[in-house]
């Protein structure tokens, strides 16, 4: 995602503009309150069962079409678990060609985070909703791009300059 893109797509999300018409006037204010706070420091490891230190760094690895990549590719079985590594509001629940199934989560600092390549996602799971690192958000599988690779969770941590790595935050459960 280029940073302009990025930055109207988080200046909509911390205004809670895309709330406006479909949810609770609460949801925004959440957002708001979450962008005012600091950013986490500390993301949970994601993949039920994963071990930080199970990461093989994948960060800024060159991808097709001269793309670097910008995440982490968790490797697990398919269907393994996916929680939020953090607190924050769901604020969307789509399909990409790129990342498959893909749920973005909304943080503290305005971070966003980027749980792709889902088999599937939480079936109670809705956009606006409050989520915590016990919350499931989806199970290990291989959407989007990564048909024919080993199952795996592509999480992704974009600030408002861009992406960042996470595999330095990540912290056993």
């Amino acid at each position: 995602m280029s940073k302009a893109v990025y930055a109207v797509a988080a200046l909509v999300v911390a205004l809670g503009l895309c709330f406006v018409a479909c949810a609770p006037a609460a949801t925004g204010a959440r957002l708001l309150a979450l962008a005012r706070q600091a950013p986490d420091t500390v993301l949970l490891m994601p993949v039920d069962g994963l071990g930080a230190n199970d990461v093989a760094d994948s960060w800024a690895a060159p991808r097709g079409g001269g793309r670097l990549h910008e995440g982490q590719d968790l490797f697990a079985d398919r269907g393994t678990p996916v929680l939020s590594a953090t607190r924050g509001i769901v604020t969307a629940i789509v399909s990409t060609p790129l990342g498959g199934n893909v749920v973005w989560v909304a943080g503290a600092g305005r971070r966003r985070y980027y749980y792709a390549h889902l088999e599937t996602t939480a079936a109670d799971l809705e956009v606006g909703q409050w989520v915590t690192p016990d919350t499931t958000l989806g199970f290990v599988g291989t959407s989007g791009n990564a048909n024919g690779t080993p199952p795996h969770l592509h999480l992704a941590v974009y600030t408002p300059d861009g992406a960042i790595d996470p595999l330095p935050m990540l912290a056993d459960r």
